[in-house]
């Protein structure tokens, strides 16, 4: 049966404070809890040692106890006995006036690595050590909250754009959700409770869900606004016409003037994105106009063209 070195499973050092032995506990028992490492034999073994530790560590006398005897706890109970009939031989006092430990550590030296022990509620080494008598009534232990679960939720602008409910499955669990129009790519959002359980009684986790929006060909989405390209033919762009646009509640059609120049930008009020959470706002939609040259052209075509250019001069 080897020596246990709980300082060592709980990542502090021997001068650590409650407050430090505290905190790594719940750290360490949160990351190796079994409810969130089913069938997981090493990490509920992990999870025992760590519980083990913070028994001890966390009780003053306890630890007292620890840390005086070191690895030659196997010889604690014959040093005791043998301190006490020392004491009434000297009517009580201490050899040289110096605590138990200093006389322990200097007989049978210091500590030595920690391996392991077997698993269980609580090793041979407590029991021996402590025994029955040393556990905590009750045997209650730190509550501490449940772990918090994170996830990815891929949906295409259009999606984002209506709400809609979706059904998510974390842990094996069913989860329908409402997803408010607007969201952003990137926006994450919670669900309080929805996360790993707690513990002795402790709150449980939550959920936060990270939006990933899919791009689309037809519009880039900047905030609440929406962009788009729109190519109409030479004809239009000097005659004045009419282009069809694609908006997300369907086409719209858009009056060019005559003589519109290449890459002008053209706004439709109120035909962008929903704003999130305000039912009933949108952005804009912004139009910029490509002017499509003619192509493939006859040759009377060309000669309208030479006809139009001796006008101009």
């Amino acid at each position: 049966m080897d020596f246990i070195d709980y300082y060592k499973i709980l990542g502090v050092n021997k001068n650590a404070t409650q407050d430090d032995i505290r905190t790594a506990y719940r750290k360490l028992a949160r990351k190796h809890h079994p409810d969130l490492n089913p069938n997981d034999k090493e990490a509920n073994k992990k999870f025992q040692q760590i519980n083990e530790a913070n028994e001890v560590l966390s009780d003053p006398e306890k630890r007292k106890k620890y840390d005086q005897y070191g690895k030659d706890w196997q010889h604690a109970e014959a040093f005791e006995k043998a301190q006490q009939e020392a004491g009434k031989q000297r009517g009580g006092r201490t050899r040289g006036g110096r605590g138990f430990s200093s006389d322990f550590g200097e007989t049978f030296g210091g500590a030595e690595s920690f391996e392991p022990g077997d698993s269980g509620e609580f090793s041979d080494f407590f029991e021996s050590l402590f025994g029955g008598a040393g556990r905590r009534s009750g045997g209650s232990q730190a509550r501490f909250r449940g772990q918090d679960y994170h996830a990815e939720l891929q949906i295409s602008l259009a999606e984002a754009a209506t709400t809609h409910q979706r059904v998510l499955t974390v842990n094996e669990k069913n989860i329908r959700i409402t997803i408010p129009a607007g969201v952003e790519d990137g926006q994450v959002i919670k669900l309080k409770g929805h996360g790993a359980p707690g513990a002795n009684g402790g709150p449980d986790g939550d959920l936060y869900i990270t939006f990933i929006i899919t791009g689309d060909p037809r519009w880039t989405r900047e905030g609440d606004d929406l962009h788009t390209k729109q190519t109409i033919d030479l004809y239009t762009a000097v005659l004045g016409g009419e282009t069809t646009i694609d908006t997300l509640s369907g086409k719209v059609k858009l009056k060019i003037k005559p003589e519109t120049p290449n890459g002008t930008t053209m706004r439709l009020k109120g035909k962008g994105f929903p704003v999130y959470k305000k039912e009933g706002q949108s952005g804009d939609l912004y139009v910029t106009l490509e002017i499509g040259l003619p192509t493939h052209l006859t040759e009377k075509e060309k000669e309208l063209f030479r006809q139009l250019k001796d006008l101009k001069h």
